[in-house]
């Protein structure tokens, strides 16, 4: 199950979620399990950003 939240989040970060699959999300998923991979992508996101502005900057 949380191989599926994980992917749902992702294809929703790049918005290619298709329909079919954000509405087995809404029905059947937990909010906590989405919000919490959410942070952790957005967090990764800017943990990323942060590393190549830095190496970029060198």
């Amino acid at each position: 199950m949380m191989w599926q939240v994980i992917k749902s989040v992702l294809a929703a970060f790049f918005g290619v979620q298709k329909e079919r699959q954000r509405r087995r999300d809404f029905e059947g998923g937990r909010p906590a399990d989405f919000i919490l991979v959410g942070l952790l992508v957005a967090g990764g996101l800017v943990i990323l950003v942060a590393v190549v502005a830095v190496l970029a900057a060198r």
